[in-house]
């Protein structure tokens, strides 16, 4: 009864955006300018295309959020001049002639602090337990009877599905293209440190989870923000940072886990196929229905997708990138010195060190999700009894994601001279060129690796978003319908939609509100983990322990 209701609520959303389409004679996506300069004044409307249109929508809200959201202390305080100067002291400008800034929003400070804090506090598990988590992947450890929903490879594959993706093949395109490659070692550096957040959130999203009496796990930064701060006589902050993260988590899903795959899975497929630039809209309904027919199934169903699509595709990406890096292996040291004087250096231009610093660390956090806390809910549904075990596994995420993949497609932009970007490229477009330079039939290749991407990070964000509703909205649904199912549909009818929006966007606008939502998250959640982190220790020392000891049993 409930899929039908889900199926006729998605088509009359993607009904109603067609004839909006239709009735006032627009494209589904951006025109390209051919340098002519029209005046017609009365046909502006209607010359307006679906995507500019879902541009002027979105661009009041995220200009009003990002006052919030990116506010710069340091500037507030008078430590730091935001504005970017030339070599002559005066003023860079945008191409709309404002001024051009290299702000230090909050976020990625409260970012950047909460991963030091955590290295610190577990004593740099980022380091010393990563030969274990290597064995835990392996299966060596996993007891066929304990809790849950997905092995821990599956876990960390439907994590690494939302993580290993646009952010790698589009995020260090545009990180650099902004920061320029000294990015791209302040994101190996956050990747490092991110690694201790990913353990502490992800420990916590397994020992508070609930498991109904079908075995349906929930888990995540709402449950371990409730619970466990309630544990500390902290019952009500936990529950206004539970509510916010619940709100942010389902702006992030319609975000950067949706509208922002589906705008560069497009862009891709447009940047090859010129032709069929005006259909971003009957492409994304195309998407949306192949996303809905796997997460109708859950995380059984999403899990059992993304372990298999996210060796395949990263396995893929790495050998070509691999292939030109071994081509190029006698400027290896040539470019990592290239990255490394970067980092440091104060070109006026990128924003000086700290704009350089700034953009890596942002896109890094976009890019692993170190700190946001969405990870905790897809290893939360992992088969064990020690969360800690689960903690480990989880850091190996943004080892993967950002030291390693995001690493090589930098040194594949470094080494094409594509870094440069003098064509003024956007994401994934700049990577594909700098790949076909090398490889004329790349770009093909790369719509294939861009679309299974983004097709396992919408899956895997469409679970991550539905945990979120339903700790709105699901009891709700429950009392008045008798049955979770109401809000589940509901929301998936939502997150479908957005496919449908974020194929017919502005790049732009899109970004901004990927970032914003996501790199939110992390106020209320590492503000909940600072509190609980000293519980996390004391389980991890009582793991190494049992270790050590071998009370915990080896099963290969």
């Amino acid at each position: 009864m409930v899929i039908r209701l889900f199926i006729p609520l998605f088509f009359f959303s993607l009904f109603s955006i067609n004839i909006y389409s239709n009735n006032n004679n627009f494209q589904d996506t951006l025109k390209v300018s051919n340098g002519e300069t029209f005046y017609q004044e009365q046909n502006v409307a209607d010359d307006l295309t679906l995507s500019q249109r879902i541009d002027n929508a979105f661009s009041p809200i995220v200009d009003a959020l990002g006052t919030f959201l990116f506010w710069d202390p340091f500037e507030a305080v008078g430590i730091h001049d935001p504005l970017v100067y030339d070599k002559w002291g005066e003023p860079v400008l945008e191409d709309d002639g404002s001024n051009k800034k290299s702000p230090v929003p909050f976020i990625v400070i409260w970012l950047i602090f909460g991963a030091v804090a955590f290295t610190i506090i577990m004593k740099f598990i980022n380091i010393r337990g990563f030969k274990h988590a290597i064995n835990l992947i392996r299966g060596i450890y996993d007891d066929p009877e304990h809790k849950g929903e997905v092995t821990h490879f599956q876990a960390l594959t439907t994590a690494l599905s939302a993580t290993v993706g646009l952010g790698n093949i589009a995020g260090v395109a545009i990180a650099i293209s902004i920061g320029g490659p000294g990015a791209t070692f302040w994101m190996i550096i956050a990747g490092i440190f991110g690694m201790s957040s990913k353990f502490t959130e992800c420990t916590l999203g397994v020992k508070y989870r609930k498991i109904d009496k079908n075995g349906v796990v929930s888990g995540g930064p709402m449950y371990y923000l409730r619970d466990g701060l309630k544990k500390k006589g902290l019952k009500w902050l936990g529950v206004v940072l539970a509510f916010i993260f619940a709100v942010l988590i389902m702006g992030g899903s319609f975000g950067g886990g949706n509208m922002f795959q589906a705008n560069q899975a497009f862009s891709q497929l447009a940047y090859v196929a010129p032709g069929i630039e005006s259909y971003g809209a009957w492409f994304g309904i195309i998407l949306a229905i192949l996303v809905g027919i796997v997460i109708i199934g859950g995380i059984k169903s999403i899990a059992r997708v993304t372990d298999k699509i996210v060796p395949f595709m990263a396995v893929m990406y790495v050998a070509v990138a691999l292939i030109i890096i071994i081509m190029n292996i006698d400027r290896t040291g040539e470019a990592f010195k290239l990255i490394f004087d970067s980092a440091f250096a104060t070109d006026a231009l990128k924003g000086g060190f700290i704009g350089v610093l700034i953009v890596g660390f942002q896109r890094a956090a976009f890019s692993n999700e170190a700190g946001v806390g969405s990870a905790a809910i897809a290893h939360s549904a992992v088969k064990t009894d020690t969360p800690v075990k689960e903690g480990f596994v989880a850091m190996l995420g943004p080892f993967i994601d950002t030291v390693v993949i995001c690493t090589m497609t930098a040194l594949v932009l470094i080494f094409t001279g594509t870094y440069e970007n003098p064509a003024g490229l956007e994401g994934a477009q700049l990577t594909s060129q700098a790949f076909s330079s090398v490889f004329s039939w790349f770009p093909y290749l790369l719509v294939l690796a861009i679309l299974l991407f983004a097709f396992s990070s919408m899956i895997s964000w469409s679970y991550y978003g539905l945990k979120g509703f339903d700790y709105l909205f699901g009891d709700l649904s429950q009392k008045l319908f008798g049955s979770r199912n109401i809000a589940k549909y509901t929301y998936f009818s939502i997150f479908l939609v957005f496919i449908v929006i974020g194929s017919a966007s502005n790049l732009g606008s899109v970004i901004d509100f990927s970032d914003m939502m996501i790199l939110s998250m992390a106020f209320p959640n590492i503000l909940g983990l600072l509190i609980l982190a000293p519980e996390v220790k004391r389980d991890l020392t009582d793991y190494l322990r049992k270790l050590k000891s071998g009370e915990i049993k080896r099963y290969k």
